[in-house]
């Protein structure tokens, strides 16, 4: 029986993993599966309840399971926290302890949802772009990270910082992933500033050469932010380093109509591994947002599509998570939506009548 860490976080978190859980409970009733799933702590409420963002404990008890699941982390409520004890350090320490070096996060225009784009439709109606993001290294890990105060005032640095091997494994993923879509890669560096980046360039050459049926293209990172809106549809996928990964993706969230609908996959294993074998922590790529937290409002979509992405990548369930996207992508069509995609003068249903009908069109596949 797979074993599914749950850790449903801060803010709308606890509610859009609420619903994901109540399509893994139809997943189990349409398809016969058992999952066991086991709640842990992270983020402000591991803060809270135990006084640091994360436990050794449910750190290694993830690194048990099969797979975990995140809602989301942080919230003002933790703004004067001493910064290494603040929710995100929870996130990025289990990352980095579970060696979750790719983030994958794909991105998709439903022709339902064309209108909620603020692109113009003939530029998003080709857009299946997928973004791996390194995940583990980079300025969000270096060390020196501080600030102090001297006689010219206030100062800070921060380092960024990558290895030969933690961007070969994350741009051989990009390679073999791009085998089975469109065979293109688009490299995203800023190698005409930064010497990581020079590096980054010059690897990820080395490693194009034995892909010689993936096309490669080197793209900086300003002018892909330009590209993300002009011409998003002409990339397959984009492989990139941390910081920029992160900005870019919710960047290109707004394409889709609401970065509520998108969910990621961060993954560990190596190379190789078939889909359905690694270990992997699945979260939509949206935050806390505490402003809306307990009011209904907040699109699940990204969680339950995250938890797609879990049966898919770490629990070799393809058709149950197919279903489950089928799923989604009906319910949007039929015009069953939450407020930030709902059309105007359409009432819109609250987080768990949208997790309700998801649950009831995967146990009707």
């Amino acid at each position: 029986m797979p074993r599914i860490v749950v850790f449903a976080g801060d803010g709308v978190g606890p509610e859009v993993v609420g619903e994901a859980v109540k399509v893994l409970a139809a997943v189990e009733r349409r398809f016969g599966h058992q999952f066991e799933l086991e709640s842990r702590s992270i983020g402000g409420d591991a803060l809270d309840r135990f006084g640091v963002p994360v436990r050794a404990e449910d750190t290694e008890v993830a690194r048990h399971a099969d797979a975990a699941l995140l809602g989301a982390v942080g919230g003002p409520k933790w703004d004067a926290v001493e910064p290494s004890l603040r929710p995100e350090r929870g996130l990025l320490q289990i990352r980095k302890e579970l060696e979750l070096f790719a983030n994958l996060r794909p991105v998709s225009v439903l022709p339902a949802l064309a209108a909620s784009s603020p692109l113009k439709p003939e530029i998003i109606a080709n857009v299946d772009l997928l973004v791996v993001r390194e995940l583990t290294g980079g300025i969000y890990f270096g060390e020196p990270s501080q600030r102090w105060t001297d006689e010219r005032g206030r100062a800070a640095v921060d380092t960024l910082i990558y290895r030969e091997h933690e961007i070969e494994r994350v741009v051989r993923l990009a390679f073999e992933l791009a085998r089975s879509r469109r065979r293109g890669v688009a490299s995203v560096d800023k190698s005409n500033v930064l010497q990581s980046s020079r590096l980054w360039r010059e690897i990820v050459t080395e490693v194009s050469a034995e892909y010689p049926d993936v096309r490669l293209e080197h793209v900086l990172v300003d002018a892909m932010a330009m590209h993300l809106i002009k011409n998003p549809g002409e990339f397959d996928v984009v492989v990139t380093e941390n910081m920029f990964g992160d900005i870019l993706t919710d960047e290109a969230s707004v394409i889709s109509g609401s970065i509520g609908l998108l969910p990621s996959a961060s993954l560990s294993g190596k190379v190789g591994d078939a889909p359905g074998t690694r270990f992997g922590l699945y979260e939509p790529i949206h935050g806390s947002a505490p402003d809306i937290a307990g009011r209904g409002q907040a699109n699940p979509a990204g969680a339950i599509l995250s938890a797609a992405l879990m049966l898919r990548w770490s629990l070799a369930l393809k058709d149950a998570a197919t279903a489950i996207e089928r799923a989604v992508a009906d319910t949007i069509t039929a015009g069953i939506r939450t407020s930030d995609i709902a059309r105007d003068g359409v009432e819109p249903v609250s987080t768990s009548e949208f997790g309700n009908e998801v649950a009831g069109r995967v146990e009707a596949t």
